[in-house]
């Protein structure tokens, strides 16, 4: 049986744990007020590549990333562009690879989805999904040779969890004791299909047992209980406690995609998990703890469209690549690591 979590208040206390609170609250902002802003960037016809909005599946990307330290590994999903975030990806370069400049993470010859930046620690996603869980547990394998007190965490969905590469990391984690996380987004459709039409299980969670390690389900929308699990689980991981699956519970607000108008889902379905909006849920938590939301509030909006317009100045004055551009950075060159062949990403 996989574990069911609850909520807690973050491992803190006195003025840092009011300064760690404040700063979840912030990182949920940012990462909402960015993905709305690439939203209407792409009506505008100024992003390349698919849009695929995270949005109200943010306390999963903050509670799973705020626990990381340097030199761990992510291997983030298309719908977590707040990884990049979370892990001091600067918000121009992030919005210059949305709009395929020159200044981009790959130097404008990819879309998002393929974008990462080894620097920080983040591996570029696929439109495979899935195949980056095996490359997690390639880099936890790495960790535990060298005996690195750094983790792995790959994200995927519930669909996802259908793949054989999926089964196939999972299996090789558990066989070796990897200090790998894997973590699933379930949000109850792949693309268009329910969950209950392509798993007959309720918890994707309830699968690390047959791998030999520990499942956990967690709210995906409540912040709280996702910083408090993924604190306990990387801890534990980090000190040679082996693999672990977390599951987050959530709901996507949009379609699959920009384009995707979700006509397949029940509209009061929608309501009701819009209700369960993550960020007003954290916001009435604050306002318990005595914080002045209201002031709060306004602050960190401020300062959300300060960084976000920032960004959009600086990726729409760069330079997209020049054609003679196109053959370079196709090879580490003779001598060096992949990092230091391509800093810029993958």
């Amino acid at each position: 049986m996989a574990e069911v979590e609850g909520a807690s208040a973050p491992a803190a206390s006195g003025a840092s744990r009011v300064e760690y609170e404040l700063q979840l609250y912030y990182w949920m902002k940012l990462i909402r007020g960015f993905e709305e802003r690439v939203s209407r960037l792409h009506r505008q016809n100024k992003i390349l590549g698919g849009v695929y909005s995270g949005a109200g599946q943010e306390a999963i990307v903050t509670g799973i990333c705020a626990p990381l330290q340097e030199g761990d590994l992510v291997a983030p999903l298309h719908r977590d562009l707040g990884v990049f975030l979370m892990r001091g990806v600067d918000p121009g370069r992030l919005m210059a690879q949305l709009m395929g400049k020159e200044t981009g993470l790959s130097r404008g010859k990819d879309s998002f989805l393929h974008g990462g930046d080894l620097e920080h620690g983040i591996f570029g996603s696929t439109s495979m999904l899935g195949s980056s869980l095996p490359v997690a547990a390639g880099a936890a394998l790495k960790f535990q040779i060298r005996k690195e007190k750094h983790i792995a965490v790959a994200f995927f969905g519930e669909g996802t969890a259908s793949r054989g590469d999926v089964h196939e990391a999972m299996n090789f984690a558990g066989v070796r004791k990897l200090p790998v996380v894997f973590v699933c987004e379930n949000n109850r459709y792949a693309y268009s299909t329910p969950l209950e039409k392509q798993m007959a299980i309720e918890d994707v969670a309830s699968r690390a047992t047959a791998y030999g390690f520990k499942g956990h389900v967690v709210s995906g929308n409540d912040l709280l209980a996702v910083v408090e699990l993924s604190e306990r689980v990387m801890s534990r991981t980090r000190e040679g406690g082996g693999p672990a699956l977390i599951e987050c519970k959530t709901y996507r607000y949009r379609g699959h995609s920009e384009h995707d108008p979700a006509l397949y889902r029940d509209k009061e379905e929608l309501v009701e998990w819009e209700s369960r909006d993550p960020i007003p849920q954290y916001e009435f938590y604050l306002q318990k703890r005595g914080h002045d939301l209201k002031r709060i509030r306004e602050e960190v909006d401020a300062r959300v469209n300060a960084t976000v317009q920032g960004a959009v100045e600086f990726a729409e004055q760069s330079p997209l690549p020049r054609p003679e551009e196109a053959l370079e950075d196709l090879y580490a060159p003779s001598g060096s690591s992949a990092t230091a062949g391509n800093p810029r990403g993958s």
